[in-house]
C-alpha cells in the first residue's frame, strides 16, 4: 500500500509520544518504538554523535544527567541550558518527531504526505506555530493540527458512541499533566467551549509524590541516581495496573515494595485537582452537569481506577474511561478526515427537509388572518350622528388576525430556512440560516400587524393608537420567544427533535377552530337582526364562542383527554360571554393561549428539554 494512502498522526506529549498510521480502508496500525507503543519524549544530548531519544535517553541519563531533558515540550522557553550550553527547545522536540517520522517511513516504505499533530486545546497561535517549526525540522510535511479533545471526540464517534448534534461532553485528558475540556457537537463538528489545564495535576506529579514517599529515609544522591529512580518508579506505576504490588530498586539502598494503596495515597491529592478542574471547566462553559452527555477520561493516568472514583464523587455523572486511553487522541486525529465527513453527512439529519404537508400549516393561518382583518374592517358598526359618529370595532378580531399573521410568517420563514439548511452545498452554517429565517419572519409579522393597524386607522378614520395597541401587543410575547429561538439556532446550542420547522409548527386545528369561531361571533354581533333570523344569529354567536373556547384549549393542551376535559367548560363560558363588550376579551384570551404555546415550546423543547441524559459508552 502506498504512502499516499496512509495518514500519520502523532501525539507528542510532555512525557511520552504515541503515533499511528491510518489507511484508506479504515484500518490503523500503531507505531512501535523498542517494541512498545509509547515512546518517552525524553531527549539526551551526547557530547558527540546523535541525539538520543526515548528509552535510550532514559538509559543514558544515569551517566550524563546534566545532558538529559525528560520533558522538553513542557518548557515554554525558547532555549534551555543543557550542560552549560543554550539549546533550542524546538530542536529537542524535533529529535523525537524525527524518530517517529523515520519509524513511519520504514513501516510504509516511502515518505508520507498527510500528517496530523495533536495539540492541547489551550495552546495559542504562538505555541502551535512553534510545534509546526519542530515538525518542519524533523523533515515532516506541513502538518494539520488537531486539538486533543476534538480528536478524542472524533475517536468516540468512530468507535460507535452515540453523540447527537447539540450534545455536550467533557474530555478529561490526564497524562503528564491534566487538561479538561467541555465540547459541544455541532452540525459541522465539535467545538471546544471551555478548557482548563494544570501541568501539576497529572502523572508527573504522581511520580514525584511516589518518589518522595519511597525515598523518605534514603534520598537519591545526585541527578544520575534521581533519573534512575524516576525510571524505576514510572515502570512500577505502570506494572501496578496488573499486579497488587511490585518491587522498586533504590540506589544505594535495599529495594522497597510499592503497593496499590501507596499509589492511591500519592495520587489522591493530584486527582482531586483533576476533579476540581472538571467542575470548573463545566461552570466556565456555562453548562449544567445535567446537560452533559458524558465525561470521558483519556491519557495514561486514566488507567488508575482512583480517577473514576474521584470524579464520580465530584460530579453527578459516571465517568467513562475510553478503551486504550493513552492512544485515544492520536487515533482520533488519524481519523479526523473521516469524522469530518461523517459529521457533514449527519448535518442534514440534524435539520431535515420539511414535508410538503407543512405548507398547509402556513396557508391556513395566513388565509385566516386575511379573512379576519377583512371582516374586521368591513363590518364596523357606526353609532351616533353626524360629527359624533363612533365606530364599534371587534378589537379581538384584529388581535387574532395579527396573531395568525405571526404564526403564518414564522412557519413560512422557518420552513424555507430549514429547506435551505438541508442543502449540503450551502456556504452558510444551517444554524445561522435558521436563526436568520426566524428573525426575518418575526420582523415580517410585526410589519404586517403594523400595516393592519395603519390601514384600519385610515379606513375607519379613527386614531391609530388603539389599532396599534390591539395589533402589536398580542404578538409581543411571541416575538420575544422567537428572538430567543433565533439565538439558540444561530449559536447552534441545541437542535430540537424533528428540526426547527416541526418545532414552530403551530396546531392547524386550533387556528381553524378559533378563526371560524371569531368569524361567527363577529357575524352574530353585526348581522341585521331580522325577526325570522334572530334565533339563528344568536345560535351562530354561541357556536362561535364555543369554537373559540375549544380552539384556545387546543393551543394550550396537546393531550386529547385533557382537551376534552378542559375544552367543554371553556366552550360553555366563551359561548355565554359572546357580546359586543366581550369580543376584545375573547380575542385577547386566544392571543394569550398562543403566547403560552410558544413559551412552552421554547422551554420544554429548547431550554429545558424533557429528555433523559444519556451516558454514552
Amino acid at each position: 500500500m502506498g504512502a499516499g494512502q496512509a495518514r500519520l498522526a502523532i501525539d507528542c506529549g510532555s512525557a511520552s509520544t504515541t503515533a499511528v498510521l491510518a489507511w484508506s480502508d479504515g484500518t490503523w496500525t500503531p507505531l512501535l518504538f523498542d517494541g512498545e507503543p509509547e515512546l518517552p519524549s525524553a531527549v539526551l544530548l551526547p557530547i558527540e554523535g546523535y541525539t538520543l531519544t526515548g528509552h535510550q535517553a532514559w538509559q543514558a541519563a544515569v551517566g550524563a544527567p546534566d545532558r538529559f531533558i525528560p520533558a522538553p515540550r513542557q518548557s515554554p522557553e525558547q532555549h534551555l541550558s543543557v550542560a552549560g550550553q543554550q539549546v533550542e527547545v524546538v530542536g529537542l522536540v524535533a529529535a523525537t518527531l524525527r524518530r517517529v517520522a523515520a519509524q513511519a517511513q520504514d513501516t510504509v516504505g516511502s515518505p508520507l504526505q498527510d500528517v496530523r499533530l495533536v495539540v492541547p486545546a489551550g495552546w495559542g497561535p504562538r505555541r502551535r506555530t512553534w510545534l509546526r517549526r519542530a515538525a518542519h525540522r524533523a523533515g515532516l510535511p506541513q502538518p494539520r493540527l488537531v486539538e486533543a479533545p476534538v480528536a478524542v471526540a472524533g475517536h468516540l464517534l468512530a468507535t460507535g458512541v452515540q453523540l447527537p448534534v447539540g450534545a455536550f461532553i467533557v474530555v478529561c485528558d490526564v497524562g503528564a499533566g491534566a487538561e479538561v475540556s467541555v465540547l459541544r457537537r455541532g452540525p459541522a463538528g465539535f467545538e471546544v467551549l471551555a478548557t482548563l489545564s494544570d501541568p501539576a495535576a497529572g502523572g508527573t506529579a504522581i511520580d514525584d509524590a511516589l518518589t518522595a514517599t519511597l525515598t523518605a529515609t534514603s534520598p537519591p544522591q545526585g541527578d544520575g541516581q534521581r533519573w534512575a529512580l524516576a525510571a524505576s518508579v514510572r515502570a512500577a506505576k505502570q506494572a501496578l495496573a496488573d499486579r497488587a504490588a511490585v518491587t522498586v530498586p533504590l540506589p544505594d539502598a535495599s529495594a522497597v515494595v510499592l503497593t496499590a494503596g501507596l499509589l492511591e495515597q500519592a495520587a489522591q491529592p493530584v486527582l482531586q485537582r483533576v476533579a476540581e478542574l472538571t467542575t470548573e471547566a463545566i461552570a466556565a462553559a456555562e453548562v449544567s452537569a445535567q446537560e452533559v452527555a458524558g465525561v470521558y477520561c483519556v491519557g495514561g493516568v486514566a488507567r488508575l481506577p482512583l480517577l473514576q472514583k474521584v470524579l464520580t464523587e465530584a460530579l453527578p455523572l459516571t465517568p467513562i474511561v475510553v478503551m486504550e486511553p493513552a492512544s485515544a487522541a492520536v487515533r482520533g486525529a488519524a481519523d479526523v478526515g473521516a469524522v469530518d465527513a461523517a459529521a457533514a453527512a449527519v448535518s442534514p439529519e440534524g435539520e431535515p427537509v420539511p414535508p410538503v404537508r407543512r405548507a398547509a400549516g402556513i396557508a391556513v393561518p395566513g388565509f385566516a388572518s386575511l379573512g379576519l382583518v377583512s371582516q374586521f374592517l368591513l363590518t364596523a358598526e357606526w353609532h351616533g350622528a353626524l360629527m359624533y359618529r363612533q365606530a364599534w370595532l371587534n378589537w379581538g378580531e384584529l388581535a387574532m388576525a395579527a396573531v395568525f399573521a405571526m404564526i403564518a410568517s414564522l412557519g413560512a420563514g422557518t420552513v424555507l430556512a430549514s429547506a435551505l439548511a438541508a442543502r449540503p452545498t450551502t456556504p452558510v452554517s444551517p444554524g445561522s440560516q435558521i436563526g436568520t429565517g426566524i428573525l426575518a419572519s418575526a420582523s415580517l409579522a410585526v410589519a404586517v400587524a403594523g400595516m393592519y393597524a395603519v390601514v384600519g386607522s385610515l379606513y375607519i378614520g379613527e386614531p391609530v393608537n388603539g389599532f396599534l395597541r390591539w395589533a402589536l401587543l398580542p404578538v409581543a410575547p411571541v416575538v420575544a420567544a422567537a428572538a430567543v429561538m433565533a439565538l439558540v439556532a444561530a449559536r447552534q446550542w441545541r437542535i430540537p427533535e424533528g428540526g426547527w420547522s416541526r418545532l414552530l409548527a403551530f396546531p392547524t386545528g386550533s387556528v381553524v377552530t378559533a378563526g371560524l369561531g371569531m368569524l361567527l361571533i363577529q357575524y352574530c354581533v353585526t348581522a341585521d337582526r331580522w325577526p325570522d333570523m334572530v334565533l339563528w344569529i344568536d345560535v351562530a354567536g354561541r357556536v362561535g364562542g364555543a369554537l373559540l373556547g375549544v380552539g384556545t384549549v387546543m393551543a394550550v393542551v396537546s393531550q386529547p383527554v385533557l382537551r376534552l376535559i378542559l375544552g367543554a367548560p371553556l366552550a360553555v363560558i366563551a359561548a355565554a360571554l359572546v357580546s359586543w363588550p366581550a369580543t376584545g376579551m375573547l380575542g385577547a384570551i386566544y392571543a394569550v393561549a398562543v403566547a403560552v404555546w410558544w413559551l412552552r415550546q421554547l422551554w420544554t423543547r429548547l431550554l429545558r428539554p424533557h429528555t433523559p441524559v444519556r451516558l454514552a459508552g
